[in-house]
Formats: structure tokens, C-alpha cells, sequence
């Protein structure tokens, strides 16, 4: 696939976070429909509260059923995200006002080519509360599986947000394209220039002044969007992901860093690449509060990281120096 841009679309391409594109895709992560490099830590958390709520609530196993890759999904379970400052709650608000009318066509339109979905999936897509049935079963995910760990995601997208339009607005589409995918490649053409999708489909689009809209991701994979009621857009997987949501792997060789501080407090280091507070790190590693405090507390001693309050929370960061230090690897 082929989509021409122009110097134009540059001043008329946007960037956006969607936190409940995040949720959907993380259920997706949790249920194995797609895999993150880096995440496993992050699913085996979570993996308990992910097996109640399939347990608990029906209209989850409803809401995965529906899903696929190279298929069309449901337009109104996932609409487009207008901007970097929306809210889940925003974005939940626009699902819930989808008319019955569309949201059955809609799934008509998704269930051509699926499998027959469980019976009670089937009772869930007649049922005249459907909108609201399966926005409760993404409510449910966010609530169990994203909200707590949504500052730091959601800090992870904004940093990406911001490098990723400078580069675009200082040196170009080919610039902003480079590193996004594996997949993803620019094609220079003098004033058409296109960015190359490589996928089966042949075809070719044109921005035509538009612009595209970018939006990073922390759960999910590479995706383009050439059809309405999206506008043309490319999701593809924020930097900076790996060693945020999880402890290290057990098996992982330790390297220099692990040896010189010790392998949890590399990790909590390493971590610390985005700001997080002390309970946020407990989640992530598994650890005591008094253990976590007693790693803040030494990495802070010998200035390796510093802490802010904003409100009531106090988060932890790294200083130049911790930044220096977890760089450091073997060879």
C-alpha cells in the first residue's frame, strides 16, 4: 500500500492518544489475538484480573469475539481519538451515544467471515442494550487493567508524541517515519512523496492536504486506517515500552548495571526512564512498599534519581547521571 503525501500535509498531519484504544488493544495483549515485545511481564500481572473478568462478565467474551486483524472491526467499540488531551471517560462517552441502529449494522458488517461467535455472544449482539453492554465490558478493562498503570502509559505516549512531531515538523515525512516500523518505509518523490506500507493490498491514497494522524501505542501493534469514519491514520508502537510495566525476565544474563547496584535495584533504575510513584513501582516489580522505598531511598542518596510532588502523589525520576548510568551494558 501506497499513501502520497505532500509538504502540505505536514502542517495538516496530528498526533492523538487514545486511552481507549489502549484498553481494547490491551485486552487484546491479555487474550493472545497479538503479542508486545517487552510486555510479558506486563500480561503475567495482570493475567488473574484479565481470567476473572472473562469470568465475571460475559460481555467481554463478547466484545473479543468481535475483534480480528485483517478484518473490519466495529467502528463505534473504537472510535478515532480526537487529540492528545481526551479522557477514557470522554472517549467512553462517544460509545455509549452510538444509535442502535448503527452500532447493528456495524456488527452485521464485523461478523461477515468470523467464526460463529458463542451463543451467548449472539444473545448480547440482539439484545437492545448492546451499546451499552459491551462499553460496560471496556469500562470493566480499563477500570481492572489500565487505569492503574495509566500515568505512566500515558506518559510513555506523550514523550513519544512530542519527539515524533518535532522530527516531522523539522525534517520531514522522512524523518517522522523512520523507526516506527519495520513495515512502514518513505518513498521520496520530490514534491509526492509516499509513505509504503508493506501489506498485500496494492492500492494507492492520497492524503489530499488532510494530513495523517499518528497515533503511538503502548499495547498494540502497527496498524493503518484508510477508511472512514477514520481519517487516514497509522497506529504504531511507542518507544520506550520495554522494562516500564514489568519486572526483568528471571532468565535474562545480568548485566554491568545489574551487577554494580544489584539486579531489582537495575530494574527500578531502569524503570524510572519514566516517572512513577512508589506504589506504581510495587505493582510493576511485585515488591513490598518498604522494599521499593528502601531502593528509592539509596538510587536517591547517591543521585541517581530525584522526586517531585504533584497534589498528593510524589513521583520518581531519573537525574542526567541515573540516566548516564542506565545506559550502561556489557560489551
Amino acid at each position: 500500500m501506497r499513501i502520497q503525501v505532500t509538504p502540505a500535509d505536514i502542517a495538516a498531519s496530528r498526533y492523538a492518544i487514545s486511552p481507549l484504544g489502549e484498553t481494547v488493544s490491551a485486552l487484546r495483549l491479555c487474550a493472545g489475538q497479538h503479542s508486545a515485545p517487552g510486555l510479558a511481564p506486563w500480561v503475567a500481572r495482570v493475567r488473574p484480573v484479565y481470567e476473572r473478568l472473562r469470568r465475571d462478565l460475559p460481555a467481554v467474551g463478547a466484545l473479543l469475539a468481535l475483534l480480528r486483524r485483517g478484518g473490519y472491526n466495529a467502528d463505534f467499540i473504537q472510535p478515532p481519538p480526537a487529540g492528545t488531551g481526551r479522557s477514557f471517560i470522554d472517549e467512553i462517552t462517544v460509545v455509549r451515544a452510538t444509535p442502535l441502529a448503527q452500532a447493528r449494522e456495524e456488527l452485521a458488517r464485523n461478523l461477515v467471515g468470523l467464526r460463529t461467535p458463542p451463543a451467548y455472544a449472539e444473545r448480547i449482539y440482539r439484545s437492545p442494550d448492546v451499546v451499552d453492554r459491551l462499553a460496560d465490558a471496556v469500562e470493566a478493562v480499563w477500570t481492572a487493567l489500565v487505569e492503574p498503570d495509566w500515568p505512566r502509559l500515558r506518559t510513555i505516549l506523550e514523550r513519544d508524541v512530542v519527539q515524533r512531531a518535532g522530527r516531522l515538523v523539522t525534517y520531514g515525512w522522512g524523518a517522522a517515519v523512520a523507526g516506527l516500523d519495520p513495515r512502514l518505509s518513505w518513498e521520496p518523490g520530490g514534491h509526492l512523496g509516499a509513505i509504503v506500507v508493506a501489506d498485500r493490498e496494492p492500492a494507492t491514497y492520497s492524503l489530499g492536504g488532510k494530513g495523517l494522524l499518528f497515533v503511538p501505542t503502548v499495547f498494540g501493534t502497527m496498524i493503518n486506517y484508510v477508511e472512514p469514519p477514520w481519517p487516514f491514520a497509522l497506529v504504531y508502537r511507542a518507544a520506550g515500552v520495554v522494562d516500564l510495566l514489568g519486572p526483568p525476565a528471571p532468565d535474562r544474563p545480568p548485566d554491568a548495571l545489574d551487577r554494580l547496584l544489584g539486579r531489582t535495584r537495575a530494574a527500578v533504575l531502569r524503570a524510572l526512564a519514566v516517572p512513577a510513584t512508589t506504589s506504581q513501582l510495587v505493582r510493576q516489580f511485585g515488591l513490598t512498599l518498604g522494599g521499593v522505598g528502601g531502593h528509592l531511598a539509596v538510587l536517591r542518596d547517591a543521585g541517581l534519581v530525584t522526586r517531585t510532588r504533584t497534589g498528593r502523589a510524589v513521583r520518581y525520576t531519573r537525574t542526567p547521571l541515573g540516566d548516564a548510568l542506565a545506559r550502561v551494558r556489557d560489551g
